[in-house]
């Protein structure tokens, strides 16, 4: 059992609360490898799209907004986590309520523009799938599409000062696994129920991707493979459409199983907590350490299956 000054001392984000240095170790080497893969891939993607004209699109435009924000976690918090890992408990540094507030602002922000992106993604794809031509002209427009970014960024930094107070340590009086007072209860649940309907629209936006492909064979052939927003390159052929169906039907819900385990954990935790008893320190690090691991993974779930980001990606590559 972790002892009261070392939980009050750090995060639970940090899962710093183990004793053994082999754990702190082990948890500073993970943070270290999302921080180094996580800020190279998002930096990498951010690249392409600003270099390669084919690869600016609107849809694109909303994925580049997430990898910025995802930079605010791999690049900004993690290194931060990493170093701080691999102090004593009592270091002046976790003690500092500053501090550890910038560090769950910097989260915070980042975490909840790359939630919003997700969903700017998942329904650009799904109006440019299953609307008409027209709609999806009139709607993104390049004037509204910067409009969705700037909300999304302008709704992050409207929670960011309400998000640390779910992780802000209490005093070294209070017992571990203390009870939460009542506004941070309140806020977690308000957490809770943001990204379970934010994981609502985004599974109806792809659920309909692909009963509207699997039913229009005339679809398959224009979306490619990977239901992106641009043709198929035209020096490959596409494949049979019977493939093309069950192929991109396999991506689409690898992205939302991936989406899931990443979301579900800490949602599922943050109502465990209201409704009946705190989870366990770790269960609840553990939720938030695979929140943030997808700010790791988003360029790849995006990007891996498109063709055009293949191809750009090895004629910058040696």
């Amino acid at each position: 059992m972790p002892n009261a000054s070392s939980w009050s001392a750090s995060s639970p984000l940090l899962l710093l609360w183990e004793d053994s240095s082999g754990t702190r170790i082990f948890l500073s080497l993970l943070y270290a490898a999302l921080a180094i893969s996580g800020t190279l891939s998002n930096v990498m993607v951010i690249y392409l799209v600003f270099s390669f004209k084919k690869l600016q699109t609107t849809s694109n435009a909303f994925i580049v907004n997430g990898c910025a924000a995802d930079l605010s976690v791999c690049a900004l918090w993690m290194p931060q986590e990493a170093v701080l890992g691999l102090l004593p408990p009592n270091s002046s540094s976790l003690r500092s309520a500053e501090y550890r507030l910038l560090r769950g602002g910097l989260l915070s922000l980042g975490l909840t523009v790359s939630l919003a992106s997700h969903l700017l993604v998942a329904f650009n794809r799904y109006v440019l799938i299953t609307k008409l031509p027209s709609v999806y002209q009139a709607l993104y427009q390049r004037r509204h599409t910067g409009c969705m970014i700037g909300l999304s960024w302008a709704l992050a930094l409207l929670l960011v000062p309400l998000l640390p107070g779910l992780w802000t340590p209490g005093s070294a009086q209070q017992p571990p696994l203390r009870q939460m007072d009542g506004s941070s209860r309140y806020t977690a649940l308000l957490l809770a129920l943001a990204v379970l309907g934010q994981t609502a629209l985004l599974l109806h936006c792809y659920l309909g991707i692909v009963r509207r492909v699997r039913g229009s064979a005339k679809r398959v052939s224009v979306l490619n493979f990977h239901l992106l927003h641009q043709l198929p390159f035209p020096a490959a052929p596409p494949p049979p459409r019977r493939a093309q169906r069950r192929l991109s039907s396999v991506s689409v819900l690898l992205l939302c199983c991936v989406f899931l385990l990443g979301t579900q954990p800490l949602v599922w935790v943050s109502l465990l907590g209201f409704f009946l008893r705190p989870a366990p320190p770790a269960l609840q690090a553990a939720s938030w350490l695979l929140l943030c691991s997808l700010s790791a993974l988003n360029p790849l779930l995006y990007t891996w299956r498109s063709e055009e980001f293949r191809r750009a990606a090895r004629s910058v590559l040696p």
